[in-house]
């Protein structure tokens, strides 16, 4: 095991007679990178989430639940008790009416066997579009901090992949300029002087 001495904080911009240009632009670059991935990955979460909790929010004052009937008897036979135990409903074609006086017909989840005329309640749009239940407000906020965490998480990965790759081309660089250096310098130190 070979032995490692502490690490230098800032050891990329200290002075060294040694470092080149090249290792100031790579510190710049690992700086710019690291900088622009957090930034970016927090802004886009932050912006995303506030816009998906928004959206929710809209979507619990706007829709509201009616009351619709069954147009035809459900699939399925049915239990004898409200829901069957394990859960499972059916889809049947159902219908309501809007506040307009429209009539309108879908498709819900209902339990097996359910009778025509049986109510059901579903939840529309302010057009009467059928909609799924909107999210109650911590599931909301579950699913936009869940949401803003994914989208920040992908969109940090935009200036991290960009910087990595950056660093490849200036490493690829540096070598084939020690490949240069050495060709020149590499020979001469087979002759000695004498």
């Amino acid at each position: 095991m070979a032995f490692r001495g502490s690490k230098v904080w800032l050891w990329r911009w200290r002075r060294n007679p040694l470092k080149r240009r090249a290792d100031a632009v790579e510190a710049w670059v690992v700086l710019g990178t690291w900088t622009l991935t957090v930034v970016v990955g927090v802004l886009a979460g932050l912006g995303i989430a506030r816009s998906v909790e928004r959206e929710l929010a809209r979507e619990r004052v706007e829709w509201r639940p009616v009351t619709a009937h069954l147009t035809e008897q459900a699939p399925g036979t049915a239990t004898g008790h409200a829901v069957t135990s394990s859960g499972e409903r059916v889809w049947a074609k159902v219908g309501w009416t809007v506040p307009d006086g429209s009539a309108h017909t879908g498709q819900a989840r209902v339990d097996p066997g359910s009778a025509s005329g049986t109510p059901v309640t579903v939840w529309t749009d302010p057009e009467g579009r059928l909609v799924t239940q909107p999210a109650a407000p911590d599931e909301a906020r579950l699913r936009a901090a869940m949401t803003g965490a994914l989208i920040g998480f992908g969109t940090a990965t935009v200036p991290f992949v960009g910087g990595r790759v950056l660093r490849a081309r200036l490493e690829r660089r540096r070598m084939e300029q020690w490949d240069a250096e050495w060709a020149l310098f590499g020979p001469l130190w087979g002759r000695t002087t004498g």
